[in-house]
């Protein structure tokens, strides 16, 4: 079989220059593109070395090990221990992951790969025919592209997570544990008593009130019409001004709970100097959190070692 070198190489060269590219994006380092082309660069020269010297210490595990080394410090440099062993791992990973998607799916539409004992990977051709490259220009950007979101969705529930926490709060003389998302953007708060409003969800109002109540609150909020309150909550219930989606003023019904109960960094917070706004609709699409939480309940409430 004939090995175009040349194609070969250019295929690796386009294929490391995107996972370094990834790796960069992931682990949040400076970006120089010089570097990310001059390591990309580096990290194809495997393929001639492999092939001309077939015998030498890059055809061993270690060997590739140390020249992957040599790939990051070219692509990321050296700041300390700690950065340098961050790309390291994030180098391993993508590749892994990138790699792993190309020979998947590239089996997935029939085509034959050949994997040598040196770890470069070609087609039978030696080439590559039209539809190997056209693969490579359109399937593994699709593929980096998909791991690329995949990395962002998880760093973005990573940093929702850390703001999600235990809340149980009590009115009626009923209580009801939920979780809450510590909203950094609620800024509404009563205008008289300046107490801070934290917002519910419909599906736990329901704990509280029963659909007939729901939706007449719902229409007293809709059109501003406190006449129209069931008699029972006249003196319960009150608007409260806010800003809707884009900047809109409108109201929102509030009411008095008789306690909330939740923990924030180890301490445990306990007040009733809080008024709840009802959102009728849900609040988080996956369910992960039910109400909307307030900066102001770390101020206003007695906070007690956990």
């Amino acid at each position: 079989m004939t090995i175009y070198l040349d194609a070969v190489w250019l295929l690796n060269f386009m294929l490391d220059w995107m996972i370094l590219l990834l790796t960069h994006y992931i682990a949040k380092k400076p970006h120089n593109r010089l570097r990310l082309i001059l390591g990309a660069l580096v990290a194809s020269f495997l393929v001639p070395l492999t092939i001309y010297y077939p015998d030498s210490f890059l055809s061993a595990w270690w060997g590739k090990g140390l020249y992957s080394l040599l790939i990051v410090w070219t692509a990321f440099g050296w700041y300390n221990a700690s950065s340098f062993r961050t790309c390291l791992v994030w180098f391993y990973f993508v590749s892994f992951i990138l790699g792993g998607s190309l020979i998947a799916l590239h089996f997935l539409i029939g085509q034959q790969v050949i994997a040598s004992s040196s770890g470069l990977l070609t087609f039978k051709t030696g080439f590559g025919d039209q539809v190997s490259w056209l693969f490579v220009l359109f399937g593994f950007p699709c593929v980096w592209w998909f791991t690329k979101n995949r990395m962002d969705k998880h760093a973005f529930d990573k940093l929702q997570m850390g703001h999600i926490f235990p809340i149980t709060l009590t009115f009626r003389g009923k209580r009801v544990s939920t979780t809450g998302y510590m909203d950094s953007g609620n800024s509404l708060v009563d205008p008289v008593t300046r107490e801070p409003v934290i917002i519910c969800e419909q599906s736990l109002l329901l704990h509280w009130f029963s659909e007939e109540e729901i939706a007449a609150f719902q229409d007293v909020q809709e059109n501003l019409q406190l006449e129209k309150l069931p008699e029972a909550w006249e003196d319960k219930l009150r608007l409260v001004p806010y800003q809707g989606v884009g900047g809109r003023s409108t109201f929102m019904l509030v009411f008095r709970p008789e306690l909330i109960d939740t923990y924030y960094e180890n301490k445990q917070i306990v007040t009733s100097r809080i008024l709840i706004g009802m959102q009728f609709g849900s609040l988080a699409t996956d369910g992960s959190y039910h109400c909307l939480l307030h900066p102001g309940i770390l101020k206003y409430s007695t906070a007690t070692s956990a």
